[in-house]
């Protein structure tokens, strides 16, 4: 079986992506994982967590619709091809790691076409997971910083010395002690 996404949205992914490459290519057949278990075209609250932030991530963005501003895309860098779709209406979700199974090829255009040509099963390791991986996103307040008068969000404000300081400053500061 090869990808079962059409050529057209292919090229518009790549498009939307800049260039083509194996990255690109694992990110396109996770979202067409996520397309196909949770049928994420008709879900209205789907999210992903990944665990990289490599080139796929701008596939799951273009094809699943997840986006960091709309919060129902989490980045959290343990370094691995992983990815935690979920369905919030539908309850359900799965978390996908990569097989890579063409690590050994080293020309750059079949390790992506046998990456488009595997079959998903092959491609990863999936597990059924019952629970949002994250919370909805929430506005919070915002509060200037006491060293730099930006705008901060409430939840990332620390305290030193009586002042709310953002992380930058928190960190200047901290770091002089």
């Amino acid at each position: 079986m090869t990808c079962s996404l059409k050529k057209e949205l292919i090229e518009k992914t790549i498009a939307f992506h800049g260039h083509n490459c194996p990255g690109l290519t694992i990110g396109i057949r996770a979202s067409e994982l996520a397309m196909e278990k949770l049928d994420i075209h008709n879900a209205e609250n789907p999210v992903c967590v990944t665990e990289t932030d490599m080139c796929g991530v701008d596939a799951i963005q273009f094809l699943t619709g997840c986006s960091f501003g709309k919060g129902n895309l989490i980045h959290k860098d343990y370094g691995k091809s992983a990815f935690t779709f979920y369905d919030r209406d539908a309850k359900k979700g799965f978390r996908a790691v990569f097989n890579d199974l063409a690590r050994d090829e080293t020309d750059r255009d079949n390790r992506i076409k046998q990456i488009l040509q595997a079959e998903l099963t092959d491609l990863f390791t999936t597990q059924e997971v019952d629970v949002p991986p994250v919370s909805p996103a929430r506005i919070l307040k915002s509060i200037p910083c006491d060293s730099c008068q930006e705008l901060t969000m409430e939840s990332r404000i620390r305290l030193f010395d009586g002042k709310s300081l953002c992380i930058p400053c928190f960190q200047d500061v901290e770091q002089k002690i």
